[in-house]
């Protein structure tokens, strides 16, 4: 088929997308702070605005990940002190987003590259992206499901966020903030709120098939990719909440 011929690229980064996010996204609806990963991938856009606004887009991945590490040690430190860490988050995104909005004002292309970083559009993903998110998440992906579980305490909790950390500077520059935000969130809503299906491999299968229609789907009717990602996967969890039977 000649779609596939022309997108498998970002279908094997859609995959790759939805595997590392969905281990990150279970943990973070467990522990009950939903929009950390939306205040983290904000934060690590604030980086990259910081490189195309003052570095002439130079240091762009060093400076994603450390602002992205930045707002993760951040939320670790105020979790511990506040009762109200949904708010702070909160407060946190909004802050970031303020952020990037000033320190692109004066750039030229600032209002697209605030756009880009919200949601990009993935359909012509070149093979060298594929193969960086490819090495880089299984790296991680070994971490988090190899090491993270026999670890405890303050270790646990560090590892955890640097972890996340280092997949939003990835994930944001490829995908954009919002687009991460729901690969995480969506698979895994739907995959905790059953009881038939293992959640890790319920989550995997429904944030890659939904993304694969959206992403099909924003090939024949022009639609933006990242949004056409958002707008169906937050219809998904929708309408399974919605016709969700109680038990």
């Amino acid at each position: 088929m000649q779609i596939v011929e022309l997108l498998w690229p970002a279908f094997l980064l859609l995959a790759l997308l939805v595997f590392i996010h969905t281990i990150f996204g279970l943990e973070i609806i467990k522990r009950g702070v939903i929009f950390t990963d939306l205040a983290i991938g904000q934060m690590a856009a604030v980086g990259m605005a910081v490189s195309v606004g003052f570095m002439n887009e130079a240091y762009q991945m060093l400076m994603t990940f450390v602002f992205a590490l930045l707002g993760a040690f951040i939320i670790i430190h105020v979790s511990k002190r506040v009762e109200h860490i949904e708010a702070f988050i909160g407060m946190l995104y909004a802050f970031s987003a303020a952020s990037i909005m000033m320190l692109l004002a004066n750039s030229a292309g600032g209002a697209e590259l605030f756009q880009k970083l919200s949601a990009s559009d993935i359909l012509f993903t070149s093979k060298g992206e594929v193969f960086s998110a490819f090495v880089l998440y299984v790296c991680i992906a070994l971490v988090m499901l190899l090491l993270y579980p026999k670890l405890s305490g303050t270790l646990k909790e560090y590892t955890f966020f640097g972890m996340l950390a280092l997949t939003v500077t990835s994930s944001v520059q490829l995908a954009g903030v919002l687009v991460v935000f729901v690969l995480l969130v969506a698979p895994a809503f739907i995959a905790l709120s059953q009881k038939i299906f293992k959640p890790l491999y319920l989550a995997w299968f429904m944030g890659l098939s939904v993304s694969i229609l959206a992403l099909v789907v924003s090939y024949y009717y022009d639609y933006p990719s990242g949004y056409s990602i958002i707008f169906f996967q937050g219809l998904t969890v929708l309408l399974f909440s919605v016709f969700k039977s109680k038990r």
